[in-house]
């Protein structure tokens, strides 16, 4: 039973009491380091086809403009949960990188190794990017966003019902076509 009074909206009495995890977890000894030391080394990448390439600190993130929203998700595993993430809006990163108009994708790269053994990787339609729900989430139910569930920055495109968000994002990068 929903709780929210608004009928595409969640409410805090919605969130799961247990929300599942899944995911390779990295085993680089440069991401065991940024755990080691509580994400405070930590520098998300922003490049490729943009006119303002940045490297960003988690304080550098939390001080651009912020978001949060109670959302499900769903996973083609066959479970769901809600949760309140908080974040960055994925607007705010594009406005501070102006992609070039040749960029059409995103790719997110995590510290995590994908099921090839190479880097795991997202990608992702930039106009995607400027959903008003799509965001880098820092938090998870108010609190950082924990180790295993994708500390310390995750992905999340609510328009990709089932499709993985990447965890553990590392870099980011603008392209012209799709790495698939």
């Amino acid at each position: 039973m929903r709780c929210a009074a608004v009928a595409d909206l969640l409410g805090k009495c919605d969130i799961s009491p247990f929300f599942w995890a899944n995911g390779r977890v990295p085993e680089s000894a440069e991401y065991e380091a940024l755990r080691d030391n509580g994400f405070r080394d930590y520098r998300l990448f922003v490049y490729g086809l943009v006119d303002n390439p940045v490297s960003l600190s988690l304080d550098e993130l939390r001080a651009l403009p912020s978001t949060s929203q109670i959302t499900q998700h769903f996973r083609i595993q066959g479970w769901s949960g809600v949760a309140r993430w908080g974040g960055v809006p994925m607007s705010a990163v594009l406005d501070l990188v102006r992609p070039r108009p040749e960029a059409k994708w995103v790719v997110f790269y995590s510290f995590a190794q994908g099921s090839d053994e190479g880097i795991y990787y997202d990608v992702h339609a930039i106009e995607q990017m400027r959903y008003h729900l799509s965001m880098l989430a820092l938090d998870m139910n108010g609190e950082p966003l924990p180790f295993r569930h994708g500390a310390p920055v995750r992905l999340r495109n609510e328009v990709q019902l089932g499709y993985p968000s990447c965890a553990r994002v590392g870099s980011t990068a603008a392209r012209s076509r799709s790495l698939g």
